[in-house]
């Protein structure tokens, strides 16, 4: 007898709809073909544990289970319950009507209990669009696959109730999601605000404009002056993300399985902190079987480097591509996978290997040799990516022991939030252009133009803070995103005055 019953393949950031065929005949053998990988060829000894241990058993005739399409390859655990299902169904143990309006996945214990799966929104989404009514998954994951709309996800913990549902018509509870409600109250709690940061006003404004033009930034500054403290409070005040983006990153987090269980929707933007010990692929992403890397997992976020010039010279160099296309290709002989990765790079270091360089208060320990070869490992073409650079001093006692609360995270987003609005009318014709770090050079021209009073005042401090060619684009982005905070048309002296002093690594006397 031939059964179909189908499940699901992610691939990057998609899925493609699985169907195992599975046909008993006359014989002996177990035969599952179809391009599985390890995973997939031990689950027979999952199965028939699982079976066994719920009244079942794995048939003794010959079994054949195709996964089709068959040169697609496919990997995990997660097609235990589909083939289990498809053999009980194939078997006449169970009867299993319309086995065509499902989507069946999960991980079997050898009790036949259930372990969560990857990917399941991208499944959800694919299902849906293929015209599948139900889609039956462990409990851990069905909160994450219940977002998607005109799908009904049913939470299951057990094998048992499955086989019930089809042999029995055992009704199963469907799970719900309001999407949109559990959004938006998300969206008012910041886990980290900067109304707990003391003193710091001026990297505080820093941090707004970074956040209201999207720029790249990087702070140095001696050891414990608040560098790492101010970057993790950075998503609190990004514009709120639009579902699409939290759908978008929701995705990206799920089929690398780092949903946290029976979690829906991300409603907060990503903050990613890797280790400076991290691989070229960790980080962009990739592997023999590709999964996404950390500036992937900080898509539509914040990707936090702290101390910069520790990580290796490759890694910081493999950063660059994608920080300008915001998207990442990993190609291989068979296939090619593209991970979206558009976030903010927030920087940090120390000002030399000592930490304490250009703090009047402390004994310097290095040499000029020393400290020219710990800023060299930060190459200009990484530099040339990240448009403010702001040096934080430490905080004095006075300002730490104050009692009142400095201004939250939420009251800071709502300017953010206005200055980005304007951007979003300023580029609606341009498809990938979005706010004005990303401007190109034509754009620039076309939207920071400047009257002869401020030309002259950039001119002359150029030429007097020795300030580089690169500079001069990166100014007139920040000096934009000034205006845009103060909802005014035109770039004013004062905007670029205050842009030229965040670059602080373009003058003489730091990277030489």
């Amino acid at each position: 007898m031939l059964t179909k019953v189908y499940g699901s393949a992610v691939f990057g950031v998609e899925a493609s709809t699985i169907t195992i065929e599975v046909n008993i005949d006359k014989g002996i053998g177990y035969h599952l073909v179809g391009l599985p990988d390890n995973a997939i060829r031990e689950s027979n000894y999952r199965i028939a544990a699982a079976l066994q241990n719920n009244g079942f058993k794995i048939p003794g005739k010959k079994i054949t289970l195709n996964m089709a399409p068959a040169d697609l390859r496919k990997e995990g655990s997660a097609y235990d319950l589909t083939l289990a299902i498809g053999i009980l169904a194939a078997s006449g143990q169970i009867k299993a009507e319309n086995l065509d309006e499902y989507i069946i996945m999960g991980e079997l214990s050898l009790d036949g209990s259930l372990q969560p799966i990857r990917g399941a929104l991208p499944i959800a989404i694919k299902a849906q669009e293929e015209g599948f009514k139900k889609f039956l998954l462990p409990s851990q994951n069905a909160r994450e696959a219940a977002i998607v709309k005109d799908l009904e996800v049913y939470a299951i913990d057990s094998i048992a109730q499955v086989i019930d549902h089809f042999d029995k018509d055992t009704v199963l509870e469907r799970t719900i999601v309001d999407t949109r409600t559990e959004f938006f109250n998300a969206l008012e709690h910041p886990e980290f605000d900067f109304a707990d940061v003391k003193g710091q006003e001026s990297i505080k404004r820093c941090m707004e404009i970074a956040a209201a033009g999207g720029h790249n930034i990087i702070l140095i500054g001696p050891p414990g002056a608040g560098k790492t403290m101010l970057a993790k409070r950075l998503p609190s005040i990004l514009p709120p993300m639009t579902l699409r983006e939290a759908l978008e990153t929701t995705k990206i987090h799920s089929v690398s399985g780092r949903m946290r269980e029976h979690v829906g929707l991300m409603a907060q933007r990503p903050f990613r902190s890797p280790h400076h010990t991290i691989s070229d692929v960790a980080l962009v992403g990739g592997g023999a079987y590709p999964q996404p890397g950390e500036i992937s997992l900080a898509h539509n976020g914040v990707l936090f480097l702290d101390e910069l010039p520790e990580f290796k010279r490759t890694v910081l160099e493999v950063m660059r591509q994608p920080l300008e296309d915001r998207e990442v290709t990993i190609s291989r002989a068979k296939f090619t996978v593209t991970y979206p990765s558009s976030f903010m790079l927030v920087a940090s270091m120390n000002p030399s290997p000592g930490g304490y360089f250009n703090d009047p208060g402390a004994p310097v320990t290095s040499t000029p040799a020393e400290m020219q070869r710990y800023l060299s490992k930060v190459s200009g073409p990484l530099l040339d990516r990240i448009d403010i650079h702001i040096e934080v001093t430490p905080v004095p006692f006075e300002k730490l022991s104050d009692e009142r609360k400095a201004e939250s995270s939420i009251a800071i987003r709502k300017r953010v939030t206005e200055a980005r609005k304007l951007q979003t009318e300023r580029f609606r014709e341009s498809e990938n252009i979005h706010y004005n770090a990303q401007m190109s050079v034509k754009q620039i021209r076309k939207h920071c133009a400047l009257d002869s009073g401020s030309k002259e005042l950039l001119k002359n401090a150029m030429e007097k803070l020795n300030l580089s060619a690169r500079a001069y684009d990166r100014i007139l982005k920040v000096s934009r995103t000034i205006a845009d905070l103060e909802a005014s048309p035109q770039i004013e002296s004062h905007h670029i005055t205050e842009a030229i002093q965040y670059r602080s690594l373009d003058r003489e006397g730091w990277l030489g």
